[in-house]
């Protein structure tokens, strides 16, 4: 028997791993016909554990010994029945040096957590190492997503190198860099005449149409499972520690999802005494995730940010953020496109980090709130891609 199960965010039913996995569904099967064209994901499924059993198998000696950069160290909190079959999978690590402390004014405590060093240099590798663990043991020899870039990029990629096929669907306006990697990693890619959004809804008619195993952000429940590994390295580098607030880029809503369910995890092993701060970051030119915390209402919005990473017009983890943004106690921040561009610059610039504009708006909203942290606080900030992905708005961030 699966020791995992799924729990419908929606309207929290639970479904056993075998009646989800086995009739290939991805949202609750109660809520995944309420969904229409241009809103957020009702029905997302989550995926829960027997804590109270697991609390022997993960005490914190445990993660005092493990080294970071491998989600398979936790596989019992993964929702795979075993290890991965295909040994390709379990070599693909992420660097085990990834929290770099920086100093900044007056203060002491900040980290950054570098994801632009892993395998196809975006923090989507966590998710994708985990989807394809998973489409292997179901038997699928395709996967298919759509990406404003690296999610695509990750998913062909990494299905490179378990020689499996990657189907990618894009929007017309993503970086030629990503564009560029995807095909080289050998990905069917299709370029929509449209946005992200255009790209989504197509995706999924296409994977359930051809059988194809979907990673789309949030639709595919394991691709929050996979994100939550960056909670367990921030655990893992901060010797069983956490820190007070930690700012995410945040566009679709799922990376911001994901740490939270990382530290849930953690919290029900009786490993933290609480969640911490979890602060949203959007460009005020994509800022669907803000504006429902802030009014409660969705409203449908052409996003025109440069940062196309989280640029999104229906964030897909919309509820789920929110409340992964709530219950941590946390907060959200907008910044402009300038105050992007200029971060990007001062991160290359003052301590050597390359990023896309979508991890440095992480900065640009930390910059924004840093004069209110007190100086005994533990910060974090992800840098969730490389700036090689984006080389025409670098040029940009230059001119500031």
């Amino acid at each position: 028997m699966k020791e995992h199960y799924y729990t419908c965010f929606s309207c929290g039913a639970n479904w056993s791993a075998d009646e989800i996995e086995e009739n290939d569904h991805y949202l609750c099967p109660n809520c995944a016909q309420k969904n229409k064209k241009n809103t957020p994901l009702v029905g997302c499924l989550q995926i829960f554990y027997d804590y109270e059993k697991l609390r022997e198998v993960y005490p914190k000696k445990f993660f005092q010994m493990v080294f970071p950069g491998n989600i398979f160290n936790f596989l019992r909190l993964l929702p795979l029945e075993h290890f991965p079959a295909n040994d390709i999978i379990t070599r693909v690590m992420l660097p085990q040096n990834s929290l770099h402390k920086v100093s900044y004014k007056s203060i002491e405590k900040l980290y950054i957590l570098d994801e632009t060093h892993n395998p196809t240099y975006s923090y989507k590798d966590r998710a994708s190492m985990l989807v394809l663990a998973k489409a292997i043991e179901l038997g699928k020899d395709t996967i298919c997503t759509a990406s404003t870039g690296n999610a695509a990029s990750s998913m062909s990629g990494l299905c490179a190198m378990a020689g499996i096929s990657s189907k990618v669907f894009v929007p017309k306006n993503i970086p030629d860099e990503k564009l560029m990697q995807m095909k080289m990693y050998g990905a069917d890619v299709v370029k929509i005449d449209g946005s992200y959004d255009d790209a989504y809804g197509i995706s999924i008619e296409e994977s359930k149409k051809h059988g194809w195993y979907n990673r789309n952000t949030a639709y595919n429940p394991l691709t929050t499972e996979g994100k939550k590994s960056g909670a367990f390295d921030i655990y893992i580098q901060l010797g069983s520690d956490i820190p007070n607030k930690i700012f995410v880029p945040t566009g679709d809503g799922g990376i911001i999802s994901g740490i939270y369910k990382g530290f849930y995890d953690l919290l029900w092993l009786h490993l933290i005494e609480k969640i911490p701060q979890l602060i949203a970051v959007q460009s005020e030119r994509s800022c669907g995730v803000i504006d429902y915390l802030e009014s409660g209402t969705f409203t449908y919005t052409e996003s025109t940010t440069i940062a196309d990473s989280i640029s999104v017009n229906a964030p897909r983890n919309l509820y789920m953020a929110v409340d992964s943004i709530m219950k941590s106690d946390g907060f959200a921040i907008k910044v402009s496109d300038e105050e992007i561009l200029k971060a990007e610059k001062y991160l290359a610039q003052k301590y050597g980090y390359f990023v896309e504009p979508s991890a440095a708006a992480a900065w640009a909203g930390f910059e924004k709130y840093s004069e209110s942290i007190s100086k005994d606080e533990t910060i974090v900030i992800l840098l969730t891609g490389s700036g090689m992905k984006d080389m025409r708005n670098a040029s940009r961030a230059l001119e500031f």
